[in-house]
């Protein structure tokens, strides 16, 4: 799912139109999804590494908003980002395909206080990307052949 949705991300982001483009006032261009997505998914990488090699580590705060801030989502290239989302959706599934046995019970805890083991962890993550993709195009995963 992770890889098939990042294939999805770069006919949005470098098709036709604008994808920095707003679509209404206070809502993410395709653009800022795409980085929000990207940056999600590295972020959800380290985690992942965390789990995988510590004992019940606590993941920093991950304050969305300034992070789309302080990167300038809105001002970044959108065939780079592009690439990067794919790439960076490779890695990640990549490391849950090398989850094996009972590493999937490894568990790791959100600042918030909200715990995960490996496997919901995972089921967790994918909701946000499959989400994204769902506000800027309608639809969960890359289309057919693609």
């Amino acid at each position: 799912m992770i890889v098939a949705n990042g294939a999805a991300w770069p006919p949005v982001l470098t098709g036709p139109g604008d994808a920095r483009l707003r679509p209404a006032p206070g809502r993410w261009s395709a653009l800022e999804y795409g980085c929000h997505v990207r940056d999600a998914l590295r972020l959800y990488d380290e985690r992942l590494q965390l789990m995988l090699a510590r004992d019940e580590p606590l993941f920093a705060n991950w304050d969305q908003d300034a992070t789309a801030v302080a990167g300038r989502y809105g001002d970044q290239d959108p065939a780079v980002v592009a690439a990067e989302l794919t790439g960076a959706a490779g890695v990640l599934a990549a490391r849950f395909d090398a989850v094996t046995g009972d590493q999937w019970q490894r568990e790791g805890t959100r600042s918030d206080g909200a715990r995960f083991t490996v496997e919901t962890f995972g089921r967790y993550f994918i909701h946000d990307p499959v989400h994204h993709l769902w506000d800027v195009t309608g639809t969960r995963t890359a289309p057919a052949g693609g």
